[in-house]
């Protein structure tokens, strides 16, 4: 009885104090108030090297490149260019920092009514002062005639611009793109672009799909063929200069392939998401060993518009028709803009082998066959 009571009495000895639990909590609540203190610094720090670094980032891309320099340098904005492709061509041209700053300041501004055409831009300009010249038109020169070439037009199309609007011969000017000899000195002089692959004997005018759309101007009331197509294909290069590396380094196509696959995405495509996603289409169609099956290249075989086509229109036998050719055709069927380009070449992954527009120019995607026959009955056949 009386060790139980000493084995009692020790428990008890043993129990910590209220002062000695104090103590502990006191210790405890100590640490934790040290790593909250540590945890807030850090989050602090954080927070405001980040700040700092965003506000350099934003600052920088609202000044001037080099307030120092006024050299003057041109460049180009194509018709029909998004705010995105301007942002893009500006910055590529060292006229302004940052594409996604000038976007959010342009859209902040309410900016809008970007003029296509060749300016004279310095890197010392401010951000107000290069969105008003884009909106007030003011390029390099008055010069005598401006013709502009939209996006998706052909050969042929191009001559009849030319001949309204700069008093050049249409016949001349076809007859000319098909000099061989003329087209000879160009490959020599544009090897980057133009290879001997654009004079196959079955390919209707060599230069097709290789004149680029934009708004060019000549001091001349008529200039000659010549110093046109030389203005044109100086413009091709330029576009194209960024991207020569990650065409040169494709395995499945070559330069005059994606001139040819990019005026078909140019020919079937209304915007620019669509043209990712039917550049995705047509290189499933390849993967799996299925024609293209496009109507533009029927029409180009056929060499007139076509407003409807019959299933004997796709009976031609042509190069150009990928209803009875496999793989691409022989060559572009017309000029492309740079998101075609692009979609060619960064397009949009997806399962989908079909799509066809409606009539009100929506694209609708499928599958399989059977999906494209349901969406055919709905959007053609149903509006017969």
């Amino acid at each position: 009885m009386g060790k139980e009571t000493d084995e009692t009495n020790l428990k008890k000895n043993n129990k910590p104090t209220y002062k000695e639990i104090a103590q502990q909590r006191g210790k405890e609540a100590s640490v934790a108030r040290k790593i909250f203190l540590i945890i807030f610094l850090v989050l602090l720090f954080i927070i405001i090297v980040g700040g700092f670094l965003g506000y350099k980032y934003v600052k920088n891309g609202l000044t001037p490149v080099d307030p120092s320099n006024k050299e003057t340098i041109n460049v180009t904005i194509p018709l029909g260019s998004s705010t995105s492709n301007i942002a893009s061509i500006l910055e590529e041209n060292g006229i302004i920092a940052n594409s996604l700053i000038y976007r959010f300041y342009v859209k902040f501004n309410n900016a809008s009514d970007f003029q296509a055409g060749d300016y004279a831009l310095s890197p010392s300009m401010t951000l107000e002062e290069v969105t008003e010249e884009l909106q007030t038109g003011s390029v390099t020169q008055a010069g005598a005639v401006r013709v502009t070439i939209p996006e998706g037009r052909n050969i042929e199309e191009i001559a009849e611009t030319y001949e309204k609007t700069a008093k050049i011969d249409k016949d001349a000017f076809l007859e000319k793109m098909s000099d061989k000899a003329y087209i000879q000195e160009l490959i020599k002089q544009y090897p980057d672009i133009l290879t001997e692959d654009i004079l196959q004997e079955d390919i209707r005018y060599p230069l097709e799909g290789y004149l680029f759309p934009a708004t060019y101007q000549f001091a001349e009331e008529k200039p000659s063929i010549e110093k046109v197509v030389t203005s044109m294909l100086n413009k091709t290069k330029e576009v194209f200069m960024p991207y020569l590396e990650q065409i040169k380094g494709m395995e499945q196509f070559n330069m005059h392939d994606i001139f040819t696959f990019a005026s078909l995405v140019e020919e079937e495509a209304p915007n620019n998401e669509d043209r990712r996603l039917i550049s995705g289409v047509f290189y499933n169609r390849i993967d799996e060993g299925m024609r293209l099956q496009t109507d533009p290249t029927v029409i180009y075989a056929h060499g007139e518009h076509i407003s409807r086509l019959t299933y004997d229109h796709y009976e031609i036998e042509s190069p150009y028709n990928t209803y009875t050719v496999t793989g691409l055709p022989i060559g572009p069927i017309a000029n492309f803009g740079v998101s075609s380009l692009q979609a060619v070449l960064e397009p949009q992954d997806s399962n989908y082998l079909y799509f066809l527009a409606d009539q009100e120019g929506n694209v609708h995607y499928s599958t399989t066959y059977e999906e494209h026959q349901t969406l055919e009955e709905k959007y053609i056949h149903s509006q017969d």
